[in-house]
């Protein structure tokens, strides 16, 4: 009879179960896939927090791990970064007044200047600064037109800073300094093209104003391309 009994009683909690649980997922539209996993999460939990706090914390780390989607990570390789190979490149020149100039290059020698090496003034321009291929290269121009001290780019030359003058060039004439005669004809020879006025000179132009623009930080890259080692 006590068999009987207790079987009559466990079938009776089973039918109770089942209709509880078809109550709520009719309900709550939870499935009884979810409870269980619901059942088996806060199985977990009660064990981890009836164990030490070590064991709760390391189930706590894992279920947060399980929530994190690791994002995928790019690498980008040094040969993919590449800068400006020239100033043009490096500078918008296109926000600056344009001149149209006829372009010719000069020497410091006798046959730019009459001066031989051994002379007092050799290599000195009108401003009173030594000639200079440089970043910033010193060039020969009207006066009346470009005072000296005023500051352009030259395309396929480099900034030039007006330091001198010459009895043949007058208007929108300038000339380039270079180092050697060999120099003017390899590298530029006679051109007619358009300048940028960067800056107008107020008449006076020293060593010391010179040498910081060709010591622009932002420049340093280029510099190379203009002087001769």
């Amino acid at each position: 009879m006590k068999v009987k009994k207790m079987m009559r009683r466990a079938s009776m909690i089973t039918l109770v179960l089942i209709a509880f649980f078809v109550t709520v997922t009719t309900i709550s539209n939870v499935s009884l896939s979810d409870i269980e996993k619901w059942v088996e999460k806060t199985s977990l939990f009660t064990a981890a927090k009836a164990g030490s706090p070590a064991s709760y914390k390391q189930i706590s780390l894992q279920e947060k791990k399980l929530n994190y989607i690791q994002q995928d990570k790019r690498y980008i390789s040094s040969e993919q970064i590449s800068g400006p190979s020239s100033i043009e490149e490096a500078v918008d020149f296109s926000k600056y007044p344009m001149a149209t100039v006829v372009a010719t290059g000069y020497t410091a020698g006798v046959e730019s200047t009459g001066k031989t090496p051994d002379h007092p003034e050799y290599g000195i321009t009108f401003s009173g600064v030594q000639v200079k291929r440089d970043l910033y290269s010193t060039i020969a121009a009207d006066l009346n037109v470009y005072p000296i001290g005023t500051v352009m780019y030259i395309p396929g030359y480099g900034y030039g800073v007006v330091a001198d003058k010459g009895s043949a060039i007058n208007g929108n004439k300038i000339d380039l300094f270079y180092d050697s005669v060999e120099d003017v004809y390899s590298q530029w020879g006679k051109k007619k093209l358009d300048v940028y006025i960067l800056e107008e000179g107020d008449g006076s132009l020293t060593e010391e104003t010179l040498n910081k623009l060709n010591e622009n930080e932002a420049l340093q890259v280029f510099r190379q391309q203009f002087i001769q080692e």
